[in-house]
C-alpha cells in the first residue's frame, strides 16, 4: 500500500451541518489519520494520511457529506506522507 497525504479545502454548505463529525467518522472507518476544521471563510479544511486508495475513496465520500451539507467543490493537494498523526481529530482553530 502506498501511503500518501492529502490536504483538502471543501466548499459549499459545510458548516453548521455536522460536516466535521461526518469527516471524522469517515476517516476512522477508512483507517485514515489527520484532522478536520472549520475555516473563518465558511470552508472546511482537512488533512488525510494513509493509503492512497483509502484517501481517494474518502474524498469521493466527502462530496456527499451528511444529509444537510451541499458540497460544491473540493480542492485536493497531494503531499508526501509524513506519519505525524496518531488518530483523526476535529480541530477548533
Amino acid at each position: 500500500m502506498k501511503r500518501m497525504r492529502a490536504h483538502l479545502y471543501i466548499e459549499g454548505l459545510v458548516q453548521g451541518v455536522f460536516y466535521r463529525a461526518f469527516v471524522r467518522e469517515l476517516a476512522i472507518r477508512s483507517g485514515l489519520r489527520g484532522w478536520v476544521r472549520n475555516l473563518p471563510d465558511g470552508r472546511v479544511e482537512a488533512v488525510f494520511e494513509g493509503g492512497k486508495e483509502e484517501i481517494e475513496n474518502a474524498v469521493k465520500e466527502c462530496y456527499k457529506g451528511p444529509p444537510a451539507a451541499r458540497v460544491t467543490k473540493i480542492d485536493v493537494t497531494w503531499e508526501p506522507y509524513r506519519g505525524e498523526f496518531r488518530d483523526f481529530e476535529i480541530r477548533y482553530f
